[in-house]
């Protein structure tokens, strides 16, 4: 029987575990861009969400291609089905938040992402000790904390296509876990992904619209935060369990919030402070905790 990952993270100190944690957290970093540039682009520009989705995966694929170039490695990593996964993520992505508040979306998505890998691992035997799970009760209230603000009664279709974008970016972060060149497979996963884009794009082509700022978000969210971001992802995830991989995302939320008020000039609260608290100290729980068997 296959081995399960070790979770480096149990033994932080160790410099496997310093480099897995340095790892997660520019992985984090990453995404909490990736969110912001989204965030930017579909509210900010005129650039619809179609174009932003095609305009992301074409530069991802573009940048990842030119790496495998350079370093003269394997070209033909990757499957379709992973490729299906990160284009049902990122199209359901753009288009939920046209319609969807921030907050909303995010409590959708990461909720969809924890419920995909939380799911996975348990169902093969994956067990969590009870300071686990208060880990992630915590994590997950504190999200709440977080969002509650601006929580309305969102759009059905927008909430559906919020939830069916977490459960691919959870399926296709299950499916990177143990890889051996995660490069060649996040290059191979975005190629394949590019075909499906087109189609959406296609699709969607009536309604198209672009400006140089919108291309602009969308270009450093496919070569930057996105493709450079998952082969990081990738390269972490062969350490981590899924329940801990689906727990550490819940930062994001926060580090996007805290890159707002950076950022973007939005207003510093206590009850962002408070979250951001409840969420990180819930990741620690896990991560730390030992599990049962």
């Amino acid at each position: 029987m296959t081995k399960p990952p070790s979770d480096a993270a149990s033994s932080v100190t160790s410099p496997h575990g310093i480099r897995v944690a340095m790892l997660t957290v520019i992985a984090m970093l990453a995404f909490a861009g990736n969110s912001l540039l989204c965030r930017l682009a579909l509210k900010g520009t005129q650039i619809d969400a179609a174009s932003f989705t095609l305009v992301r995966i074409a530069s991802a694929a573009l940048v990842l291609w030119l790496i495998l170039i350079a370093r003269g490695g394997e070209r033909r990593a990757g499957s379709w089905a992973s490729a299906l996964a990160l284009i049902v993520y990122a199209a359901a992505f753009s288009y939920a938040y046209v319609r969807l508040a921030a907050g909303t979306g995010a409590l959708l998505l990461f909720g969809a992402v924890q419920a995909t890998m939380i799911g996975y691992g348990l169902s093969r035997g994956e067990r969590l000790a009870a300071a686990q799970w208060l880990g992630l009760a915590l994590a997950l209230a504190g999200l709440v904390w977080l969002v509650l603000p601006g929580l309305a009664a969102p759009e059905p279709f927008s909430s559906l296509l919020m939830i069916a974008a977490g459960v691919g970016w959870g399926a296709y972060s299950l499916r990177g876990r143990g890889l051996a060149d995660p490069v060649a497979a996040t290059a191979g996963n975005f190629l394949r992904a590019l075909p499906f884009a087109i189609a959406v794009s296609a699709l969607a082509f009536a309604h198209a619209r672009l400006d140089a700022a919108g291309f602009a978000c969308a270009v450093a969210s496919g070569a930057l935060t996105s493709g450079m971001g998952y082969i990081v992802w990738y390269a972490a995830l062969r350490d981590l369990r899924p329940a801990t991989a689906a727990t550490v995302q819940l930062s994001v939320p926060v580090i996007t919030a805290t890159g707002g008020v950076l950022l973007l000039g939005e207003a510093l609260t206590a009850r962002l402070v408070v979250s951001s608290v409840a969420i990180l100290g819930g990741i620690a729980l896990v991560v730390l905790s030992r599990r049962t068997h």
